[in-house]
């Protein structure tokens, strides 16, 4: 998995300690002849299929790390349409090197960007070293395993778009 120079250099510093980061995760839907599809790629450190995830770089616009993870894991380009979540990660993540990482996690809506790639189906791919697989699956048939927080993700997506006037989806203290 790559790890950003940044948090390189924060592990030179803290060793395996907690580190508090950013995340973005992106749920990209697409709809064809009536069926609503679900990128997904097959990650290579746990054999899960998982949603489109990263970390944001120190500066870095959160939708636009959304966009970009998107591509550079699935070569798929996206438009994104809405922050649909922001959630911290309940326990922290330990690594199989030992490092230990919590995330706040933005979630984005994202669909296709037709204009830039009129066949996403065509483009999906794997892009970098982090998944085994990419592939669209329709919505109601996603594929075993599913990471756990893909699917807490795609449910609060899915909040979310039954009721966008109530905003983005949080929890309230």
């Amino acid at each position: 998995m790559p790890v950003p120079d940044f948090v390189r250099t924060l592990r030179e510093r803290v060793g395996h300690d907690l580190l508090w980061l950013s995340g973005v995760t992106a749920i990209v839907l697409h709809q064809v002849d009536g069926v609503e599809l679900l990128l997904l790629g097959r990650r290579a450190d746990s054999g899960e299929w998982a949603a489109v995830s990263g970390i944001l770089e120190p500066g870095e616009q959160p939708a636009v790390a959304a966009a970009r993870e998107v591509f550079e894991e699935t070569r798929v380009r996206v438009q994104v349409q809405a922050l649909a979540a922001v959630i911290s990660g309940e326990h922290p993540v330990r690594y199989p090197n030992g490092d230990v990482s919590q995330y706040l996690d933005l979630t984005f809506l994202c669909t296709p960007d037709l204009s830039a790639d009129p066949d996403p189906f065509d483009s999906a791919r794997v892009g970098d070293d982090e998944s085994l697989e990419v592939r669209w699956f329709p919505i109601d048939a996603l594929p075993a395993p599913l990471a756990t927080s893909t699917q807490q993700r795609l449910a609060r997506v899915r909040a979310f778009r039954a009721d966008p006037a109530a905003g983005t989806l949080f929890v309230r203290p």
